[in-house]
């Protein structure tokens, strides 16, 4: 393997960006904080990536520490590409990467390629509390776990339903998840003015629908 390119800087931000600084790298992060995926999984959730460049990618971060591999017993038996904690660390930089990047969401291009899950991080930064909340789009459905609930090593997102009884379901339009995203509209106004049904009697689902 070649040796990693460095921006050869004592700082902790040229540091850093030796690491993660590359494409593609924090939107495979992105992926991985779903919990474990098979590679084919990150091939179709990263449209656009090249398989060379997907695979020497990963190659790099398990070099570094952000990624492991591990083999599925059967009957999955399938390897899987999952983050340690160093790579999960890096969730408070993705999050605020994503608030400084939501005003470029003003329009979506024909070209754009969406997935229900990428609205994960808008919404763990809109919601307090903790618990496990079950997530509806047009795109389609996941689950995100809240506070205390996302326990060290534990994914922070899904797709599909909740793995249990969810302490509250929400429902989006597709309008109401743009711009919620986009930091235009918060969930509680949103909630307020009707254009997101909230289910659930947790406490999540309870301060939404008294804010």
């Amino acid at each position: 393997m070649p040796p990693r390119r460095s921006y050869d800087q004592y700082c902790s931000a040229a540091r850093a960006l030796d690491l993660v600084g590359d494409r593609w790298t924090l939107l495979i992060v992105r992926e991985l904080l779903a919990g474990p995926r098979r590679y084919t999984d990150l091939h179709a959730d990263l449209p656009g990536v090249s398989t060379d460049v997907l695979a020497s990618r990963l190659k790099d971060m398990e070099r570094d520490g952000l990624t492991t591999r591990r083999r599925l017993p059967p009957p999955g038996a399938a390897t899987v590409y999952e983050l340690t904690a160093r790579g999960r660390g890096l969730l408070p930089v993705l999050q605020a990467l994503g608030t400084w990047g939501e005003p470029e969401l003003a329009d979506r291009r024909p070209t754009d390629a969406v997935r229900a899950h990428w609205f994960a991080l808008p919404l763990l930064r809109a919601l307090d509390g903790e618990g496990l909340v079950e997530v509806h789009l047009a795109e389609g459905e996941f689950h995100v776990r809240v506070g205390a609930e996302a326990a060290e090593g534990d994914p922070v997102y899904g797709d599909g339903p909740a793995p249990r009884d969810p302490d509250a379901r929400l429902t989006f339009d597709a309008a109401t998840c743009e711009a919620v995203a986009q930091g235009r509209l918060s969930l509680a106004d949103a909630v307020r003015a009707g254009r997101v049904t909230v289910t659930g009697e947790g406490a999540i689902a309870k301060a939404l629908r008294e804010a």
